[in-house]
């Protein structure tokens, strides 16, 4: 029998009937944990909702300009263009107008190529700026998505504004995911991720959550593996209306089957290859995930200190410690912690198994093979923290007595208000050490951008002296027949 709910489908309160079996009601509970109700919002006038909306859109577009600075000046991300948007890509898309179902490295890549596809309606010599701007746009609308998509966790305004900025500021990625329409996608997982934990009130709402879930299974197969917190949600939240972004996680897997299946056929798929051994992907996680959890800059000087795997010991220590003291003290924020940490697991490991390659290059300082598949569990360890903060002070607020005569000062009142007090200054402190340090260095991202000025004056020229209307190019390694009309001046 199905367990009744409150009028408003909280499911994180259902009512466990008696002939119910007790174990799969402690469980649904439980899960239900996981999809809490935001509070409604508090009614506001019409200028009041104008100011609102202005205000977002002005923080996507300094997010944007920030994210852009981030790679170094001395050749900055809008003149280069990187890896696979110039050579795959790019060419692709001038090659033939809006053919975006085309597989490439085993899945499809829905996001990139629709990037590409609007690129090329610009002159050729802004191609580098408009795939940059792109992607910085792309990642700072998942922080704007992020920070309404916590709600129901995150009760602070400004502890949500916190895990927005995480995501703009994230330490691991001028190393290679930022400023790029390929790696775009990396930015969408974390949203698909508060996505899937978000119940929207809205139909406006339930559309961006249902599109988002589409583009980011359509974009990377690893979207996959967030079938365990859909059947979840399906198990939790029985109400159609719930399940938009289901539907469009769903849409986004089936789209990739025809494309992971050619792949494999075809013995062009990673599957097809020799995956990692357990041993490599799990040094991987414990060398690319747990020791750069506190920032890049911070990784060399432990490892100066300790070695590499005395620096990733160390940490790992200290990320123990952090979460034991959480799952210890805030009951309320275990299910999302334990949820947050397992998810940040299983992408990372499985990702670089089936990229073995990867899991056996060296890290450097200005090379981390692989440290896309390092953005979301880097980024679920600060959304755990900042949750478990949240909770922390929720709690205090409950256990504040009723207004009257005020007792004397004791110990237990004091620690009641320094204990959260302490958690949100630390965690800032943290946070905004790694964000200084890390805002700015040279990674793959600086070294494997192509110049693209030379480039794009090159094939104008080569066109301009063309009789068959058409150019022979090398991007990057790849001889390409490229179409003179579409190369625009």
């Amino acid at each position: 029998m199905i367990p009744e709910t409150s009028r408003t489908g909280d499911t994180s309160h259902a009512v466990v009937m008696p002939d119910q079996q007790p174990d799969a009601g402690r469980v649904r509970r439980t899960l239900g944990e996981l999809f809490p109700e935001a509070p409604p919002p508090a009614g506001r006038t019409a200028s009041l909702r104008t100011l609102s909306v202005a205000i977002q859109v002005a923080a996507v577009g300094i997010a944007t300009v920030v994210m852009l600075v981030r790679i170094p000046l001395r050749l900055p991300s809008w003149d280069t263009i990187y890896a696979e948007d110039y050579f795959v890509f790019l060419t692709q898309a001038l090659q033939k107008h809006w053919n975006i179902f085309i597989g490439y490295n085993s899945n499809w890549q829905f996001l990139p190529r629709v990037i590409a596809q609007f690129v090329v309606y610009l002159p050729i010599t802004q191609a580098s700026r408009a795939f940059a701007v792109a992607g910085a746009l792309v990642a700072a609308c998942c922080a704007l998505f992020i920070y309404h998509a916590s709600a129901g966790h995150i009760r602070s305004s400004w502890l949500r504004a916190l895990l927005a900025v995480a995501l703009v500021l994230l330490p691991a990625a001028p190393m290679e995911v930022i400023d790029s329409g390929v790696n775009s996608v990396w930015y969408v997982f974390p949203a698909m991720f508060w996505a899937l934990l978000w119940r929207p009130r809205t139909r406006a709402g339930m559309a961006v959550a249902l599109v988002l879930a589409f583009t980011a299974a359509a974009s990377n197969s690893l979207c996959f593996l967030f079938l365990p917190l859909v059947a979840a949600r399906l198990y939790v939240l029985r109400r159609p209306r719930e399940h938009a972004v289901t539907i469009g996680w769903l849409a986004g897997c089936l789209a990739q089957v025809p494309f992971v299946v050619s792949a494999y056929q075809s013995g062009l798929s990673r599957l097809s290859s020799q995956p990692a051994p357990p041993g490599l992907s799990l040094a991987f996680y414990g060398h690319d995930v747990v020791l750069p959890a506190f920032g890049w800059h911070l990784v060399w000087w432990l490892r100066s200190l300790a070695g590499l795997n005395g620096a990733t010991a160390l940490v790992g220590v200290v990320l123990v410690a952090i979460f034991a003291v959480i799952l210890v003290t805030q009951a309320g924020a275990r299910p999302f912690v334990v949820t947050a940490l397992v998810i940040g697991f299983i992408f990372p490991v499985v990702g670089i198994t089936e990229t073995a390659h990867l899991a056996r290059a060296t890290m450097f300082p200005a090379e981390q093979p692989g440290s896309r598949y390092t953005v979301l569990p880097i980024y679920l360890f600060v959304s755990a923290v900042i949750v478990a903060v949240d909770y922390a002070r929720r709690r205090r607020r409950a256990a504040q007595p009723e207004p009257g005569p005020v007792p004397g000062p004791g110990p237990a009142r004091g620690a009641g208000r320094v204990r959260p007090a302490m958690a949100v200054t630390a965690l800032v402190a943290v946070l905004a050490f790694s964000w200084v340090v890390d805002f700015q260095y040279v990674g793959w991202r600086s070294n494997w951008g192509w110049t693209w000025a030379p480039i794009a004056a090159k094939w104008q020229h080569d066109c301009a002296v063309s009789t068959t209307g058409q150019i022979t190019e090398k991007a990057g390694a790849i001889l390409q027949t490229l179409p003179c009309d579409r190369i625009r001046s």
